[in-house]
């Protein structure tokens, strides 16, 4: 059966599907030996050859990684300045994989990976409402009026963040620090910090601890692991939710 040409590019683990429409418009794909620059190009696959930048593609087996992101690491395959990314980390992994959303330079914690394009869209799709969970440090005592403005959703720049879950879990008088849980669904660009932020306590350690029903539960920091079957399979029940 036909697909389109992105979504080949994309399963087989080149590129995410947005960045495989970007390799179609680029001029980097042929099918057939003639090269093809309209997103809408339908092909068969295991039928018609693929290439991207000369090379044929090849069907590939997915993989599903769950790494403990540092602090200090880039959220990306590569960084023009020449940082440290998630994939440094990933080294004695064959397979071109990319970060399923994305953790800040100074955020630690959960981030999953995988060249599995069609659970990648899914996943990240605002209708899809896949809760994300961070303990959050933030400088003094937000009083709970304050927290309240979170909770019923507040606006940012790019707009109105939805009610985020937000529970307090420890505070330090002597350092001057509060301790929250904050659960989320949407994916804005540095949203947890912008939301304190807004209300006048800023982060000063982000963490993410839990993505859908993963954790991070026998992970160290800087360690990865592959899902299980099961882990996958219940991954993909939350990205038709």
């Amino acid at each position: 059966m036909a697909e389109r040409l992105q979504k080949v590019i994309s399963r087989a683990g080149i590129a995410s599907r947005r960045e495989a429409e970007k390799l179609i418009l680029n001029g980097r794909v042929k099918v057939n030996g003639i090269m093809v620059t309209q997103l809408g190009t339908q092909v068969i696959p295991g039928k018609d050859k693929v290439a991207v930048d000369g090379k044929v593609i090849s069907g590939e087996k997915y993989v599903y990684i769950l790494l403990n992101k540092p602090k200090g690491i880039i959220t990306s395959r590569h960084d023009p300045k020449g940082r440290k990314t998630v994939i440094d980390l990933l080294a004695a992994v064959s397979e071109r994989i990319y970060p399923v959303g994305r953790l800040d330079y100074n955020t630690e914690g959960l981030l999953l990976l995988t060249n599995d394009g069609t659970l990648t869209h899914s996943l990240l799709h605002p209708s899809r409402h896949i809760y994300k969970t961070y303990i959050a440090k933030v400088a003094s005592f937000p009083k709970e009026d304050k927290l309240d403005k979170l909770r019923a959703g507040i606006n940012l720049s790019d707009g109105k963040t939805a009610p985020a879950k937000i529970q307090v879990i420890d505070i330090d008088r002597e350092k001057q620090i509060t301790t929250l849980e904050v659960v989320i669904h949407e994916g804005k660009n540095r949203q947890i910090r912008r939301m304190f932020e807004a209300i006048g306590f800023p982060v000063k350690n982000l963490k993410r601890v839990q993505f859908a029903s993963l954790t991070l539960d026998g992970l160290r920091r800087g360690q990865y692991r592959f899902l299980t079957e099961e882990e996958v399979k219940e991954l993909k029940q939350y990205s038709k939710m």
